[in-house]
């Protein structure tokens, strides 16, 4: 394609040179063809038309010449048209000729890789047909296994109903047994309390508070992980009438000891679980029986949350029974009105003490002193008949449970209270809250109920008589005068029984609370009372034949209470944590010394009541 074009170039070039020689060479051959023209002429000769004519020719020529320049022109634009085209298909040619060597060579590949194609799938092929073999040897014994897995199903089916069968049988008797369990468990505990009536012996019940931040805070860094430690629980509730004490120190043996009480209550159980086992003992007050509820343990262990609930002095107590964290104070004001409303006719009179036992002496928080300033301190006395009394003692009579409430949150405020490293609120002294309540009982049903109680009473005598036999001259002590006279011709008896709510204050070591100085002192009375208190349990239950009442104001002021004849629970609060085991183990102790206590049986109160000063 170059060389054609080049020809063709070289032409167009010769034949314009033709031309252009040709338009030169013109004027001259016509000079020589017509000489005559050239020849010299004379005046008026033929002069002008030759000179007309060569004008003529030359003017012909010209446009000639011009006429060719055009097509000249013209030529020259083909030619590069021309030119461009041919470039043009060249370019397209040459690529035309890299896309069939590109083809070809891609062909090529393809077919190569068909033909690996066909050999492996050859080769699958053949695998597949060895596989496929291979599957039908592994069908046939899957399918053999199978039928044998099946008829041993089979086998397992029927098993499986005979023993379902033979399950809802056994679940069917298990529920026959657990509600016969639950009925004679119930039996169990009416015979257990009428056993703990007539043996005159102390309810206690234990409760275990849940852990609380405190146990588990330390001032100083370098003992934070022995006091993590420390807070380990290790008092467990196993039931609600079993606490393990279950604790495993590096360098000491496994403890491991269990405490039985007519009632433990885990740290989930709420203050109404709690309230709900003390209510039946309010029912027995308005029946004429005295009742004494007394919480202990150690300081911080919830014995005041227990009994009052959550309070302060700027949130006093409050019956409302919507709050659900009242304690059993509260609870038993309101249920208290609440039993006496459903029977008007008694003619009910309530009337409340508050008494705080500090550093061993009484104050009546109830009372001024000449100064004007609550807490007179009083004394307490013996009478003839062996009773303790608290002379010029104040009783405020109430008539609902807000009026009960009141005197109990104005006794709060006065209460001595210190903060120590054990507990930030710590109560410094016994709060005694005594419920007097005075009823009109009919004639026939009182002296019915008395003729009961000297039955049971000339039972419980002839059983005590068998057990000490060989220890000759022993009688319980404790044991309420003769019953007065009734006298026929009265239509009612009025009946006076007491309700004393204790709020003892806590136990305490030394070492751990870090108290000094007033309170340091405080702390001793404190742990002399309760020593003192458990030196009455002792004697009572190894039926010594002098009892140390005197010892202690506060066993002094409720001999009537642990050793008369009065319905007394303790309920023992106790800390789960690690910190707490030794006070732990002395409050389960105190518990386990108090059940021992075999006292005179409950009685109803049969004294004439007679005018009160206030």
């Amino acid at each position: 394609m170059p060389a054609k074009v080049l020809n063709w170039s070289f032409i167009t070039n010769q034949r314009i040179q033709q031309l252009k020689s040709q338009v030169r060479v013109s004027p001259r051959a016509a000079q020589w063809s017509c000489p005559r023209a050239f020849a010299p002429c004379q005046a008026g000769d033929l002069k002008y038309p030759f000179q007309e004519a060569k004008e003529e020719r030359i003017i012909e020529l010209e446009t000639e010449n011009a006429v060719l320049h055009l097509k000249l022109a013209e030529y020259h634009g083909i030619i590069r048209r021309s030119n461009s085209q041919t470039m043009k298909l060249s370019s397209l040619y040459n690529e035309q000729q890299e896309l069939r060597r590109n083809t070809y060579s891609s062909l090529t590949q393809i077919y190569q890789e068909v033909q690996t194609f066909k050999q492996e799938l050859k080769d699958f092929q053949s695998f597949s047909y060895l596989l496929m073999r291979n599957f039908q040897h592994q069908y046939q014994d899957y399918l053999s296994q199978i039928v044998d897995v099946v008829q041993g199903t089979q086998l397992e089916n029927e098993n499986l109903q005979f023993f379902q069968a033979k399950a809802v049988d056994l679940e069917q008797s298990l529920q026959e047994i657990n509600e016969r369990y639950q009925v004679e468990k119930q039996k169990r505990k009416a015979l257990h309390n009428d056993l703990v009536e007539l043996k005159g012996n102390i309810r206690v019940h234990c409760r275990i508070r849940p852990l609380l931040p405190f146990d588990t805070e330390s001032g100083d860094p370098a003992f934070q992980k022995r006091s993590l430690s420390l807070s380990e629980k290790v008092v467990h509730a196993t039931d609600d009438e079993t606490v393990l004490v279950r604790c495993s120190r590096p360098g000491h043996t496994l403890f491991n000891k269990t405490f039985q009480f007519e009632r433990v209550y885990s740290p989930l159980e709420s203050q109404k679980i709690v309230f709900g086992d003390v209510c039946p003992l309010l029912t027995s007050l308005l029946d004429g029986y005295n009742v004494c509820i007394m919480t202990y343990g150690q300081t911080g262990s919830g014995k005041s949350h227990t009994m009052l609930g959550p309070h302060s002095e700027s949130d006093p107590v409050s019956p409302s029974e919507a709050d659900q964290e009242m304690g059993i104070i509260p609870r038993a004001a309101g249920e208290l009105f609440r039993l006496l409303s459903e029977n008007p006719t008694i003619n009910p009179r309530v009337e409340v003490s508050v008494v705080e036992i500090y550093n061993n002496e009484l104050f009546d928080l109830l009372t001024k002193d000449s100064s004007g300033i609550f807490g007179v301190k009083r004394d307490v006395i013996t009478t003839k008949e062996g009773k303790s009394n608290v002379p010029l003692l104040t009783y405020e009579h109430v008539e609902c449970p807000a009026e009960f409430m009141k005197l109990i949150n104005k006794s709060l405020q006065l209460r001595v209270k210190h903060p120590t490293l054990v507990h930030a609120d710590s109560s410094r002294s016994h709060l005694v809250v005594t419920v007097t309540l005075t009823i009109a009982v009919p004639f026939d049903s009182f002296a019915d109920q008395q003729l009961s109680q000297k039955l049971c009473e000339e039972m419980l005598c002839t059983t005590q008589k068998v057990k000490t036999s060989e220890k000759a001259g022993f009688c319980p002590r404790g044991l309420s005068p003769a019953p007065i006279p009734l006298d026929p011709t009265e239509q009612q008896k009025q009946v006076q029984a007491k309700l004393q709510l204790v709020d003892l204050a806590g136990s305490e070591c030394i070492g751990m609370s870090g108290v000094t100085g007033t309170i340091l002192r405080e702390t001793s009375f404190i742990n002399r009372s309760l020593a003192a208190l458990a030196d009455v349990l002792g004697a009572l239950s190894e039926h010594r034949g002098h009892i140390p009442y005197r010892n202690s104001k506060l066993t002094h002021l409720l001999q009537d209470s642990i050793g008369g004849d009065a319905k007394l629970l303790v309920m023992l609060c106790v800390s789960p944590c690690q910190k707490y085991l030794a006070e732990t183990l002395q409050s389960l102790g105190f518990g386990s010394r108090a059940r021992q206590v075999q006292r005179v049986q409950a009685k109803r109160r049969n004294l004439l009541v007679s005018g009160k000063s206030k």
